[in-house]
């Protein structure tokens, strides 16, 4: 099997489409400047030799259309990250993943299984990972639990590494941090593929003693033991917690804890500071702050007895666009990890937006202020996918294909005369006819997306550009002379089918 093949294998997906991305130059940060578009078709080995080759980037979607995957991945976007590091995280923990470098230096974490398993729970096997490794909010893929494919929606897919394989920038890691060649990455791909069960051996987060009860965060932060940094934040959200579980004596729990979590625990008197700070205000838990934020887990916190419960407020998970271009074009978003389909009217508009998710999610997110939403959806629209449409779901195509029903339909001038009647009349390789004939007809068919100026400007482009009006000389029926000013278009080439005729050499009666 060529490697292309088996670069296939390794990240079979959707069978509907694959994506394809063209890179630009790199920005400050380090982010590459991309272009992404949606394919429709099943990607092949000649497309994927084309991407080791370095001649077109592609990438696979995890999601089928039965909402299942063969794989899945963490895509942390972090471009200060120490990916050796990183890579020894992981191997040590056990976890059954490959790193790669992503193409702007960040990591994409790649989960290989042996058979097809739901989209939903691996996304909930590779949340809790990425909470585990503190990178809490990353993307992951798949994108979303479940796809409205009846609606022509594909998911969202994730580049391959190893483009232009020979010198790509997109390698895996090796346990001792070193790039691997391609054949050495399949190899550990074939290697690493199991169930998904086989993420529970994994040993990452070492104990969990502390605060079954209460904030993950602080479960994963202490998991391996105390630490030295971040004390006061720490010790902060720990008084948080004791003031929820023992309003009593959450003073000496506190200060219990300050012994026992810390490499170097905290003196008497910044203890103090910390509990005359919680005394003045019924403070919750600061989700927002590192470390936390890097460790939250939402969903088990809103579970847990001394989390933070229906006392805090929602916060909407909102990610990636993808933008399918009819025209007028519409929008699949991801909201807490389902698929939301929006109109340009609920993009732009928080309240439809709000409503469509009701509607289709059962959420009500909160509004937010019009300035971050505007930030919100422009900075989508910048990692936004775009999916192409056949022809006939944008508006020049219908145009298009309304003008040669109307220029070929059975109702046709047999003279230049029949011109005043609406009828168009072939002459010389043109179709002519008035344009108030085909304003009419346009509007009979439901079509009003085009004012007059328009439609004559879509004519010269089915002209090739040239002009395409001039007036029309034809014989009245009482002899005199008169003209018409007309349009034309260039006369279309006969496009009737042959069907090939056989011979019957048996008749066999009915």
């Amino acid at each position: 099997m060529s490697l292309a093949a088996r670069l296939l294998l390794a990240f079979e997906g959707s069978k509907a489409a694959y994506g394809e991305t063209t890179v630009g130059r790199i920005g400050r940060g380090g982010k590459a400047e991309a272009k992404s578009f949606v394919r429709r078709g099943q990607m092949t080995e000649d497309l994927v030799q084309a991407h080791i080759d370095g001649r077109q980037g592609v990438g696979s979607i995890p999601i089928t259309a039965e909402n299942t995957c063969r794989f899945g991945a963490l895509d942390i976007d972090s471009y200060n990250l120490d990916l050796k590091a990183l890579n020894k995280k992981v191997r040590d923990a056990k976890l059954p993943l490959l790193l790669c470098r992503s193409k702007s230096g960040g990591a994409h974490l790649f989960l290989f299984l042996d058979d097809w398993y739901p989209a939903a729970l691996v996304r909930e096997y590779l949340t809790e990972i990425s909470i585990a490794l503190g990178f809490s909010g990353c993307e992951i893929f798949p994108k979303q639990d479940a796809i409205l494919a009846e609606r022509g929606d594909l998911g969202n897919f994730i580049n391959m590494p190893y483009h232009n394989a020979d010198t790509t920038t997109r390698y895996c890691l090796d346990e001792n941090g070193d790039a691997m060649m391609l054949e050495e990455f399949l190899e550990a791909v074939e290697k690493i593929r199991g169930p998904i069960s086989s993420i529970n051996s994994a040993t990452i987060g070492g104990s969990r003693d502390w605060f079954s009860d209460g904030f993950p965060c602080l479960r994963h932060i202490l998991a391996n033991g105390p630490v030295s940094e971040y004390r006061n934040m720490i010790l902060f959200m720990v008084g948080v917690y004791c003031r929820m579980k023992f309003p009593d004596d959450w003073r000496m729990q506190m200060e219990a804890f300050n012994l026992q979590i810390f490499t170097d625990p905290l003196s008497a008197s910044e203890v103090v500071a910390l509990q005359k700070s919680l005394e003045k205000k019924d403070y919750g838990p600061t989700c927002d702050k590192e470390p936390f934020k890097s460790h939250c887990d939402r969903a088990a916190c809103r579970a847990c007895p001394f989390g933070i419960g229906g006392n805090h407020e929602d916060k909407v998970q909102v990610g990636g666009l993808t933008v399918i271009q009819s025209q007028p074009p519409y929008y699949f978003m991801d909201v807490n990890g389902k698929r939301v389909e929006l109109t340009v009217d609920a993009l732009q508009n928080q309240l439809r937006w709000q409503r469509a998710c009701m509607e289709q999610v059962n959420f009500m997110p909160a509004v937010i202020k019009q300035s971050d939403w505007t930030s919100l959806v422009n900075g989508l629209f910048r990692e936004a996918v775009y999916v192409e449409v056949p022809r006939e779901l944008t508006l020049e195509g219908r145009f298009d294909d309304l003008v040669k029903q109307f220029c070929t339909g059975s109702v046709q001038a047999h003279e230049a005369a029949e011109l005043e009647m609406g009828k168009p009349w072939v002459n010389n390789g043109k179709i002519m006819f008035k344009m108030d004939a085909l304003m009419n007809f346009l509007r009979s068919r439901q079509f009003t997306e085009y004012e007059r100026p328009k439609v004559q400007h879509e004519l010269r482009r089915l002209n090739g550009g040239k002009e395409c009006t001039s007036p029309v000389s034809y014989r009245r029926a009482d002899g005199k002379r008169s003209s018409v000013r007309v349009w034309w278009v260039p006369e279309y080439e006969d496009e009737s089918v042959d069907l090939a005729i056989h011979d019957i050499s048996d008749d066999v009666p009915f």
